[in-house]
C-alpha cells in the first residue's frame, strides 16, 4: 500500500507541473479569456481527486499523522485555489472587467499555486523515506 502512496505522490507532483504549464498556457494565449483557462481548470478538479484518494491511500498505509495531514493539506490547498477565484471574480465589476482589488486577490492563486508545489513535493519525499523504510509488524489485538 505505501508503493501505491508513493505513486499518488508522483502523480500528484506531475499534475502540478502540469497545471503551472496549462496556467501560462492559457494566460499567454493570443486572446486570454475564460475558455483559454478550461484546461487548466479540469486540471485542478483531477488534481483535487488525486489528493483526495492518495489521502485515503496514506491512511490505509498507515503513514502516519503528520503525512496524512500533509496530502491531506493538499487537497485543502486545491480547494482554497476556487475559493481565491470565486472571490477575486466576486471583486470584479458587474460587466466582468478586472478590477485592482480583483487582481490583487486573484494574484493569491498563483502564491497559492507555489505552496501547493512545496507541500507535493514535501509529501513524495516523505513517501519515498516511507517506502524505503523497514515496515514495522502489526500487533494483533
Amino acid at each position: 500500500m505505501r508503493k501505491i502512496f508513493l505513486g499518488f505522490a508522483v502523480l500528484m507532483l506531475a499534475a502540478v507541473v502540469v497545471q503551472f504549464y496549462l496556467a501560462a498556457a492559457g494566460a499567454f494565449d493570443t486572446a486570454p479569456n475564460d475558455e483559454a483557462f478550461d484546461a487548466h481548470a479540469i486540471g485542478g478538479t483531477v488534481l483535487l481527486l488525486l489528493a483526495v484518494l492518495a489521502t485515503i491511500v496514506a491512511a490505509v498505509a498507515k503513514a502516519g499523522g503528520r503525512l496524512i495531514g500533509m496530502t491531506a493539506g493538499i487537497a485543502g490547498l486545491v480547494l482554497l485555489q476556487s475559493l481565491i477565484r470565486v472571490l477575486a471574480d466576486a471583486l470584479n465589476d458587474s460587466s466582468d472587467t478586472s478590477t485592482t482589488a480583483g487582481t490583487l486577490v486573484f494574484g493569491l492563486h498563483a502564491l497559492n499555486g507555489l505552496a501547493i508545489m512545496g507541500l507535493t513535493a514535501r509529501v513524495l519525499a516523505d513517501a519515498r523515506r516511507l517506502v524505503a523504510s523497514p515496515q514495522q509488524p502489526s500487533v494483533a489485538a
